[in-house]
């Protein structure tokens, strides 16, 4: 095992796939000469997360570096929860990262005609019979470590298993009352060959073809057939599917196909605080623990996009994070670490206040408006500058004043230093405005006239810190809200765990009365900012509306992952 570990290190920009295809298409490989070609073979039960990302980024990522093709194709052959409503948003997520599969797309369901047609010379061979097990027979007849499975229908004639077989097919049978079995071998030590149900009886219909259908084929049985039938040349899977890569060669090597297609496994992907069981997704959506499928703290791509994640952070994440037979946990932080990376790049840099308070410059002339230069984005110094207003009166962050100070605080407080107002002049506090229940309603401020935008004329020190702010005349209000871990528990899909007890009670807070620059009244939500000194923000895709704007904070500022 060591050795073989050793052998699956990735060389610079390969990883153990790129090394098993290379030897494949090399001079005297299985596929010496032919296109490498791979599928994603999403079930359209529910919609993609990041754990589906890691995989079609490989299925596709590896077609594009050996200029190969992937197709997508719609596991359908299980009718229960299937939705085109699914298949559309699968679709999406795929196009928003930026992977197109052209005119290769398909539906598993396309293909029942062929998978019937090769379960029926399966039986023809003797390799397959209809088993009248019950349920709690087959667990009671399933054997154990080093004790044989039994089936007393083993054995029975090929044409009785044939007439029995189509017999299913007409609908003669209830479900669970028989099953097709492949003929492998009871006693194998892998029990996933220990004569592996193919076919089984489902009277519900199928979201594409109705009624048509009472008997559907195992995704272990259809999978091979179908990635034969269209070419493929190597099937990525997860690495629960290790222990059925025996079962897969043997319906290739056993049926009637065009292409033996290899299978390659790899990890799953493992993030902490979240789930990645689309069953358990579906159940915080039916029982309203989350607004959606996408809402913002969901680990799905429509959920992410939502919050304002970019194809590119995520697309990184997904590249360094490697491919790797072990699997392991990432830290969730690691995504956001991809994500600040990407929008300190590119995003605007605007100012807004979350917990508005009002400042008022007592020396500044009443009825005066001008404009100051502020950067649209430092890192990128071709983003230029933008003007915003500038009057008496502004919004604050509540934090930024304190009416006794503590240790160390350098931002307002009467009598203390003077302090930078982005883009504008220097401000020293002279005091405060109070309500009667001793709450400050505003801050008082004097400002220094020749100080616009740089450092004093006179040279002296600034001690205090550098506040942003928003012109009270122009400002525009939003709401805002901000996310963490939608579970507070680091490992909320362990198995002695409720997940659903693991929820985090402050995941969402929803902050009302924002202040935001009057510049955002029309932001799109493609667009993704810096709220100066507060973090990276997005306008709502669901919620946000002219005349009612709604940001979502995609990231903080700080960066708590450990590189």
């Amino acid at each position: 095992m060591a050795e073989e570990r050793k052998n699956m290190e990735p060389a610079e920009g390969r990883n153990f796939i790129h090394a098993f295809i290379e030897e494949d298409i090399a001079p005297g490989g299985q596929f010496e000469g032919m296109t490498v070609h791979t599928r994603f073979p999403p079930e359209p039960n529910g919609y993609l997360h990041i754990g589906h990302c890691k995989a079609l980024t490989i299925d596709f990522g590896t077609a594009e570096k050996y200029g190969g093709l992937c197709n997508l194709r719609m596991d359908d052959t299980n009718p229960t929860k299937e939705d085109e409503e699914f298949v559309e948003a699968i679709k999406e997520d795929i196009h928003w990262l930026g992977f197109d599969w052209g005119d290769r797309f398909f539906y598993g369901s396309d293909y029942f005609e062929e998978d019937y047609r090769q379960a029926e010379g399966l039986i023809k061979k003797g390799l397959a019979y209809v088993c009248q097990l019950t349920p709690e027979e087959f667990k009671e007849y399933r054997g154990g470590v080093g004790v044989p499975a039994r089936s007393p229908y083993r054995d029975r004639p090929i044409e009785e298993s044939l007439d029995l077989f189509r017999r299913m097919r007409a609908g003669e049978f209830p479900d669970g009352a028989m099953t097709l079995r492949a003929k492998i071998d009871l006693a194998s030590g892998n029990f996933n060959m220990r004569d592996p149900v193919i076919y089984r009886i489902n009277h519900l219909p199928h979201h594409r073809h109705g009624n048509k259908w009472c008997i559907y084929p195992m995704y272990d049985f259809a999978h091979p057939i179908q990635d034969a039938l269209e070419g493929i040349t190597h099937s990525l899977c997860s690495l629960e599917f290790e222990a059925h890569r025996p079962l897969y060669n043997w319906v290739v090597e056993n049926c009637d196909l065009p292409a033996k297609p290899r299978q390659i496994e790899f990890a799953r992907l493992g993030i902490d605080h979240t789930v990645m069981s689309k069953r358990k997704l579906r159940r915080l959506v039916e029982e309203g623990r989350v607004s959606g499928w996408d809402d913002p703290r969901m680990p799905t791509l429509c959920g992410l996009r939502r919050r304002g994640y970019t194809p590119r952070s995520i697309r990184n994440f997904c590249e360094r994070i490697g491919v790797a037979k072990a699997a392991s946990v990432v830290e969730y932080g690691f995504l956001e670490h991809c994500l600040r990376e990407d929008l300190n790049e590119t995003a605007q840099r605007v100012m807004a206040v979350l917990r508005p308070v009002k400042l008022t410059i007592t020396n500044y002339p009443e009825g005066k408006t001008e404009t100051v230069s502020v950067e649209n984005n430092p890192v990128d110094p071709a983003a230029g500058t933008r003007e915003v207003s500038f009057s008496r009166t502004l919004w604050v962050e509540a934090d930024d004043f304190l009416e006794t100070p503590v240790p160390k605080y350098k931002r307002l407080y009467p009598g203390g230093p003077e302090c930078r107002l982005k883009g504008a002049y220097l401000i020293r506090c002279t005091g405060c405005v109070k309500d009667d229940a001793g709450q400050v309603t505003e801050i008082l401020c004097e400002y220094d006239p020749d100080s616009r935008g740089g450092d004093p004329a006179d040279g002296r020190k600034v001690k205090g810190a550098t506040l942003h702010w928003v012109d009270a005349s122009t400002a525009v209000d939003a709401e805002v809200r901000l996310y963490d871990n939608l579970f507070s528990d680091e490992s909320p899909d362990g198995a002695d765990k409720d997940f659903i007890e693991c929820l985090n009670p402050h995941s969402l807070e929803i902050l009302t009365g924002c202040k935001l620059e009057a510049g955002l009244a029309d932001a799109a939500p493609s667009g993704r900012f810096q709220f100066m000194r507060l973090g990276y923000f997005c306008a709502d895709s669901r919620d946000s509306k002219p005349g009612r704007l709604v940001f979502n904070r995609s990231v903080s500022l700080k960066d708590s992952f450990k590189k």
